[in-house]
């Protein structure tokens, strides 16, 4: 990581999960193209994930609590210094030169606010069924012995085959396509969205869901930034929920979130149906 001003903050949230940490790391290192710092948000990690983020130089917030997903991504804007922000979960395992991907095509689509793709959706609602069936069956042959370093490495070993070339493929057939909606696991946004937008609402645990509606009806009623949108050509493998099966800690700011629902009328919220 650079010590100069990166062009890139990546925010994650982490409680416990070191076998995931770690790979996460490795491949943060091995894939990313730009100069980037990691700020790390650690709830009360009780397994020295915290201690092993700073052993590789991440700046790392020690919460005494674990804090919901907008306050933790907030503390990590509060100290961020990189021109694009990227809020990635820890789960997941990113494409060579994702960053590059997300950029490039956040420039050329002028777009503010992107997100990857992944097991969630791609191009193609029977492209998406297609493939989180075959991840469904993978995760729960291999699952079955555990979310240990070993295992995590060979789901996605079976997943994908030859990683490097399935996202190869992706870049070059979808280069600087993107559609209209979001893939929550990878969020990058610039300063720019940041300024119009302000941060993440801390009432909102459902963080990425309320900012593609807070990106969509601002696009509607000012005009000044667009719908968040997803990149084609850029995949990030994400292991869902199977990495939280040794639970989490209820919220120190429970009392604070409210549904999604009390923010959003039922007509803006078929925004997301649409999308």
């Amino acid at each position: 990581m650079s010590e100069q001003k990166p062009k890139l903050s990546i925010i994650t949230a982490v409680y416990n999960q070191l076998p995931m940490n770690q790979i996460y790391w490795e491949n943060l290192v091995k894939h990313t193209k730009h100069s980037f710092e990691l700020i790390v948000i650690d709830n009360a990690s009780t397994d020295a994930s915290a201690d092993f983020f700073e052993s590789v130089g991440a700046r790392v917030i020690r919460n005494s609590g674990n804090y919901s997903y907008p306050v933790s991504q907030n503390q990590g804007i509060a100290i961020a210094k990189g021109e694009w922000l990227a809020f990635l979960n820890n789960d997941i395992i990113v494409s060579d030169g994702w960053d590059e991907t997300l950029i490039a095509n956040a420039e050329h689509n002028q777009l503010d606010v992107i997100t990857s793709c992944g097991i969630e959706r791609i191009e193609s609602k029977a492209a998406t069924k297609k493939l989180r069936r075959r991840w469904n069956r993978i995760r729960g042959l291999v699952g079955l012995f555990g979310t240990g370093r070993t295992c995590l490495l060979l789901m996605h070993k079976w997943m994908y085959g030859n990683w490097a070339a399935f996202c190869k493929d992706r870049q070059t057939r979808f280069k600087h396509q993107a559609v209209e909606g979001f893939v929550g696991n990878t969020v990058m946004f610039s300063r720019r969205a940041l300024a119009i937008l302000g941060p993440w609402d801390e009432t909102q645990q459902a963080a990425d869901f309320d900012l593609f509606l807070r990106t969509a009806m601002r696009a509607r009623e000012v005009g000044d930034i667009r719908p968040m949108h997803i990149a084609l050509d850029c995949f990030n493998h994400h292991y869902i929920r199977l990495t939280m099966k040794g639970g989490y800690p209820p919220f120190v700011d429970k009392d604070k979130l409210i549904a999604l629902e009390q923010k959003w009328t039922p007509e803006q919220r078929a925004l997301l149906i649409e999308n």
